[in-house]
């Protein structure tokens, strides 16, 4: 059994994953394997995974086609099929440098253990710069909050998760239908359990799509208000952030009850006093949505 999944959901991107397998070929270990999941494309994603199936003898690749329900969907059908110790999600449109893997096994062997979640590694451009810079010094451990809010740490970064603690809180709903639940809720979730080790190592080349998730922000909170309002919701629980951290989500949680025009949100939430409070610029909120979808 090797140590870690490398899981990729993949919708009509035939065009970028090439890249995704060319760097799992070069990588100097092998002790991983590829789940691809494809999200009901309607491209050659099928017939070209297959042919790398049938040529690739060094790693494990396996297919999995599904009706397409959004990234959070994918997350969670890799989740329920995966069996190694660690998984990372490496996005269709992205790749791993030659090195990455090793990089990952080698140091959760000297350092991993039941006291920690996993690994939260660096996330880099094309060009090899690191998105945000590199972790400082002093970031040996911690939680994934913690990058923003005690080490202000601005990058993107990669995290390298145990399985078992994925299993343990997924699968993520799907509510109302919506496709843009943000499987950060997931980590937040396993990041109550135990924090991560950081390690300042580039593990991924990010190359952001117009289509991606990360683009079109605006117009995924206005299309998913329930998801954003699941995410605002776990993030005000969680009581290592501070009141104006927090605060901040109820405004955009109360936000989303303006968009879903369902102010039934505002008594299901369990923090009642931050979220009426917060009705006014949850309002003001709304209409930068509405303008910025324009």
């Amino acid at each position: 059994m090797p140590t870690l999944t490398v899981f990729t959901p993949a919708y009509n991107r035939a065009h970028t994953i090439g890249r995704t397998y060319e760097s799992l070929c070069r990588q100097t270990c092998k002790n991983f394997e590829w789940l691809i999941i494809d999200d009901g494309s309607s491209d050659n994603t099928k017939e070209l995974v297959q042919s790398w199936i049938e040529q690739t003898k060094d790693f494990k690749i396996r297919y999995v086609y599904k009706e397409n329900g959004g990234l959070h969907t994918g997350y969670n059908k890799a989740i329920e099929l995966m069996e190694t110790e660690l998984c990372v999600c490496i996005d269709s449109d992205d790749w791993m440098p030659d090195d990455a893997v090793e990089k990952i096994v080698v140091f959760w062997s000297a350092k991993g253990s039941n006291d920690f979640s996993g690994i939260i590694g660096l996330d880099f451009t094309p060009e090899g710069m690191p998105i945000g810079g590199y972790f400082s010094n002093d970031m040996k451990s911690g939680h994934i909050t913690d990058l923003t809010y005690k080490f202000r740490h601005r990058g993107d970064t990669k995290i390298v998760c145990r399985t078992d603690l994925l299993k343990r809180f997924a699968p993520m709903p799907t509510l109302n239908n919506e496709k843009n639940f943000n499987p950060i809720y997931l980590y937040l979730q396993v990041d109550s359990v135990a924090p991560f080790l950081y390690l300042n190592e580039n593990l991924c080349f990010v190359d952001y799509q117009d289509t991606g998730m990360s683009a079109n922000i605006f117009n995924q909170f206005y299309n998913s208000p329930y998801s954003f309002a699941a995410l605002r919701e776990l993030l005000m629980s969680l009581k290592r952030l501070s009141f104006p951290i927090r605060y901040k989500n109820a405004i955009q949680y109360s936000s989303c009850a303006f968009i879903a025009h369902d102010f039934s949100l505002m008594g299901k939430t369990k923090h009642q006093f931050m979220v009426w409070s917060s009705l006014p610029l949850g309002y003001a909120l709304y209409l930068l949505v509405l303008w910025k979808k324009k």
